[in-house]
């Protein structure tokens, strides 16, 4: 018996020895794996989609009143193509405009202004993004412009155009008219048929213009959080569905509702690290990110904007950071990007004498070129 005791305890003893070594071998293959998660061949989205998402979406905000930027063919060259080993090559394949206040006192979405917007501002942003010159027109003409030269031709495929679609506020009482009856926003069916008519009033500006170079292909549903939405989102998607255009949402770090994308009914989620705005927020934050979009299936969100430049606040170290851990983690080379750039942060790189801002704008284009689809 102590004999058996004695084999039984060195077999014991042989046995913790190695169930450490295989743990320890786990975790190093775990942490390996952790910079890596993304890159893994298949897509991890099992949502279906009508239309093909862009692979890189740069946001475009305009319509308010406190806009300066003007959004001609000019200001749109440096995001349809650039110079790339002496070829001209395509950039960005998506292009979501958006807007989150008029400029005059109302906001389109809750939070960002004491006044929610009316039918009238929801009418005048559709106004802006389809007025000659300006917007999409002026998008469809740059695009247009490259094509009448032999390289822009190649593997050319339309652009991707997504619209923001305002958030009925709850409570609203003045928002306007609806065949013949005032729509009252606590009511959940008023709602429902703001965002309906906002949806048609879209899609017949786009039918009307006849672009050639540009397509709808989905609406974006402006409220970062499902704080106000929960009740609604899964409706609006149906119609949307209805329609055959897909249903984008970006929900910040934290967010009320962000892993909870798919039940509240969108199909087409970028995450947002909130990291290049706060020197405070560490750089932990980008890998918490990626781990997050990995858990929960979502694509993400690249930040930065004019403090990105060398005589600003020369925080293109941040938008480093983004690249470098993005990279790392294959997001690039499996996931969708968003790129959110402030007004009009990547036209001002692209225009930047100052070396490190040629760096990092040569470095986003070889990003974007590298990985299409």
């Amino acid at each position: 018996m102590k004999k058996l005791k004695a084999i039984s305890a060195t077999t014991i003893l042989l046995i913790m020895i190695l169930s450490t070594l295989a743990v320890c071998s786990s975790s190093s293959t775990i942490n390996h794996e952790e910079e890596l998660i993304f890159k893994e061949e298949h897509s991890p989205f099992a949502s279906k989609h009508f239309n093909q998402i862009p692979r890189h979406l740069v946001l475009i905000y305009d319509g308010g009143a406190h806009r300066s930027i003007r959004w001609d063919s000019k200001h749109f060259a440096p995001y349809v193509s650039a110079d790339v080993n002496g070829e001209t090559d395509w950039l960005f394949d998506g292009f979501l405009f958006l807007e989150i206040k008029d400029g005059q006192g109302r906001g389109f979405a809750s939070g960002y202004e004491k006044l929610p917007a009316r039918k009238a501002e929801w009418e005048n942003l559709l106004h802006n993004y389809f007025s000659e010159g300006n917007a999409i027109h002026a998008l469809n003409e740059q695009i247009g412009n490259i094509r009448k030269d032999s390289n822009g031709n190649k593997s050319f495929t339309k652009r991707k155009i997504v619209l923001s679609l305002p958030e009925p506020i709850p409570g609203q009482v003045d928002w306007g008219m609806l065949d013949g009856r005032p729509l009252r926003f606590s009511n959940k069916k008023d709602r429902l048929d703001a965002c309906k008519w906002y949806i048609n009033y879209a899609e017949e500006f786009f039918q009307n213009a006849n672009f050639e170079n540009v397509e709808l292909v989905g609406f974006y549903w402006l409220a970062e959080e499902a704080t106000n939405s929960r009740d609604l989102a899964m409706d609006v998607a149906s119609y949307i569905y209805s329609k055959k255009y897909d249903f984008y949402w970006i929900p910040y770090f934290n967010s009320d509702g962000y892993s909870e994308w798919e039940k509240l009914g969108f199909n087409a989620v970028y995450y947002q690290p909130n990291y290049f705005f706060n020197e405070s927020v560490p750089y932990e934050r980008l890998q918490e990110t990626c781990n997050r979009a990995r858990k929960f299936q979502m694509n993400l969100e690249i930040e930065f904007d004019e403090r990105a430049l060398k005589n600003n606040k020369n925080w293109g170290y941040r938008l480093h950071d983004y690249l470098d851990v993005f990279e790392r983690n294959g997001v690039f080379d499996s996931l969708k990007v968003a790129y959110y750039q402030g007004g009009d942060a990547f036209y001002r790189l692209s225009h930047s004498k100052e070396p490190a801002d040629v760096e990092l704008h040569q470095r986003l284009i070889q990003l974007i070129t590298k990985n299409k689809e």
